[in-house]
């Protein structure tokens, strides 16, 4: 009994360890400095800002659970030779930035807002887009309001942390590995005070009023498909889903860079660039992406 408790005690602590680590200078190619955004959730964030080409636009990149803005670095590149404005961070307890365990969003969501005030005071006059994946994507959605930016783009992005980690028992203790989601949810709730009520992304999407391009994993056992569907059924019109063939939780700019260039570069395009305007029509498509429509 008494190492069944510690058992369970310790994998309360170990989902929300956090996980920091030394990321240094960004690379040359990117033409980026490194950032210290005074605010979020623990008093300071770090990040790489890489400026833009005028009226191409700005874009916010967040990443997922035990990552740090490395694991982005692939998206910004493509965006910085696309012209925009890019900044990434490292989301709290992650990476160089402070804190004591990680949130699964929750206090995620107040350095996704420290981190575009920034990216507003430093690229003033262009319209601002978002990537978040997994975890940043919840950051984007969690809190008294989604992010308010001009587009989002999310990426097996969680329903509610029932979801996330029922569906990671499942993956880890088999079949029967959900029948511990009340004790695993009440010790997240333990080591990081935030309630399962306040962890549900999908009431967040419910509330996004922007153009949305929500990316799912065909294969992904962790954000499942379904549960992505569940997500997009949430959403306001203008949304696209993109379910990517053969995918699993994966990086999908690394599994898929061509096609994620061109399904994620031209949502970008319509969307923030200064001399275009206008709106995507809701669709849902598989394999190969296909040209983007407009209207309003």
């Amino acid at each position: 009994m008494t190492l069944g408790a510690i058992a369970i005690l310790g994998a309360g602590w170990f989902l929300a360890r956090p996980m920091q680590a030394h990321v240094g200078a960004a690379p040359l190619d990117l033409a980026a400095e490194t950032v210290s955004i005074a605010g979020g959730s623990n008093g300071i964030i770090r990040g790489w800002f890489s400026p833009g080409k005028r009226g191409v636009g700005a874009v916010l990149l967040m990443h997922g659970n035990g990552d740090n803005r490395t694991s982005m670095l692939g998206r910004a590149r493509f965006l910085h030779r696309e012209g925009y404005a890019v900044l990434l961070i490292d989301l709290q307890g992650h990476g160089e930035s402070p804190g004591r365990h990680l949130t699964f969003g929750a206090l995620e969501s107040v350095d996704a807002r420290a981190a575009l005030d920034f990216l507003r005071a430093h690229a003033p006059t262009e319209r601002i887009g978002v990537i978040g994946y997994s975890l940043g994507g919840a950051a984007a959605l969690l809190g008294a309001t989604p992010l308010p930016v001009d587009a989002m783009v999310l990426e097996a992005v969680y329903p509610t942390i029932e979801d996330a980690t029922a569906n990671r028992l499942r993956v880890y203790l088999g079949p029967l590995g959900p029948l511990l989601l009340p004790v695993l949810t009440a010790q997240i709730h333990l080591w990081t005070g935030i309630s399962a009520s306040a962890l549900r992304p999908i009431d967040g999407i419910s509330r996004v009023v922007v153009p949305m391009l929500l990316i799912a994993g065909e294969r992904d056992t962790r954000t499942t498909l379904t549960d992505s569907q569940r997500m997009f059924a949430a959403a306001h019109a203008p949304k696209e889903l993109w379910i990517v063939p053969d995918a699993g939780h994966d990086d999908f700019h690394g599994t898929h860079g061509a096609a994620y260039e061109k399904r994620v570069g031209g949502f970008l395009r319509l969307h923030l660039h200064s001399t275009d305007a206008g709106g995507s029509q809701s669709r849902v498509s598989e394999g190969p992406p296909a040209a983007l429509t407009s209207s309003r």
